[in-house]
């Protein structure tokens, strides 16, 4: 079974935006299944600013120094700045992509050769649905970096399979979050309900159970593949 499985390897699950109600959610799916659990996070395990390249590889040799490696890799962080295209400054640009993007490229490079090593792997992306349905044109920078990430994954998928390791992505649609209820009415949630095949609203556990699934034995065989964990708002 997927659980014995990890229990038996002892594997270490590193998640980054762990602090957030999804990837808090992924962290006790990981846990539950008897993975060591570390969170990179401004208040994480390792805390670490996922926007500087520098703070993002001392995490990374922090997590190798203190864990003897990673094995199963989630990037989960991301940031939202909403700005539209006549609004657009370098800076935001640049901070979306460092830390929804980069971030997730520097610690595969410093997780991938021990994984290699070890002949096993998985890399998993937390992406989003709005990839192929933007919301608004404020999220530009966020759909954009979104789409990167997905580019990232499947070229990964391709140059890491022969070493053992699997890189997938899971899509989440507008889920039930403190943060989303900040910029969402129920009105918003609910017109995305109607637009979905299942009425009903998305949890953070409908995310980490993807995760998870891909982190399993059960998901040996997927890689390069997006989960669209989105209630049926968009068909593939």
């Amino acid at each position: 079974m997927p659980e014995q499985d990890a229990l038996d390897h002892g594997r270490v699950a590193v998640v980054t935006g762990g602090a957030g109600a999804i990837g808090a959610a992924i962290v006790r799916s990981l846990t539950a299944s008897g993975h060591q659990t570390v969170v990179i996070d401004r208040s994480g395990t390792v805390p670490c600013d996922l926007g500087s390249e520098s703070s993002t590889k001392a995490a990374a040799a922090t997590v190798l120094e203190q864990y003897g490696g990673c094995d199963v890799f989630v990037q989960c962080a991301a940031v939202f700045d909403q700005v539209t295209l006549y609004g657009l400054d370098s800076a935001t640009w640049r901070r979306v992509i460092a830390v929804n993007v980069e971030s997730a490229l520097w610690l595969t490079q410093a997780f991938a050769p021990g994984m290699a090593n070890r002949g096993f792997g998985r890399i998993i992306f937390v992406t989003s649905d709005t990839l192929w349905s933007p919301p608004g044109p404020a999220m530009l920078p966020y759909v954009a970096s979104k789409g990167a990430l997905i580019g990232v994954m499947r070229t990964l998928a391709v140059a890491l399979g022969p070493d053992g390791i699997a890189v997938s992505a899971v899509a989440p649609g507008l889920t039930d979050t403190p943060g989303s209820r900040t910029v969402n009415s129920d009105a918003d949630f609910d017109a995305v309900v109607e637009h979905q095949a299942l009425k009903r609203r998305l949890t953070p556990e409908d995310t980490a159970s993807a995760v998870a699934y891909l982190a399993s034995e059960g998901g040996a065989a997927m890689t390069g593949q997006i989960l669209c964990a989105d209630g049926g708002f968009i068909f593939r």
